[in-house]
């Protein structure tokens, strides 16, 4: 059951990574960059090349393994 959730899970995981680089973008990047003043450019240029790509393909890339049940559990993994 729970290796089940966890597989749906990964869908969620997926979902919000690409939530969290749309909202990144379109919220936080596009308007530092459009503003011109340079102390909004470099923080702009550091959210599109670093934390976006980041934080986007970790989620992305959590929710994959979650889906192809790389966290499930089983009995004969435990060594007791």
């Amino acid at each position: 059951m729970m290796n089940k959730i966890r597989r749906l899970l990964g869908y969620v995981w997926i979902a919000l990574g690409l939530f969290a680089g749309y909202y990144l973008i379109v919220y936080h990047t596009i308007p530092k960059l459009k503003s011109g003043s340079v102390e909004d450019i470099i923080p702009g240029i550091i959210y599109l090349l670093i934390l976006t790509p980041v934080i986007t393909g970790g989620l992305c890339l959590f929710g994959y393994f979650a889906i192809k049940g790389e966290y499930d559990y089983f009995k004969d993994d435990l060594t007791n």
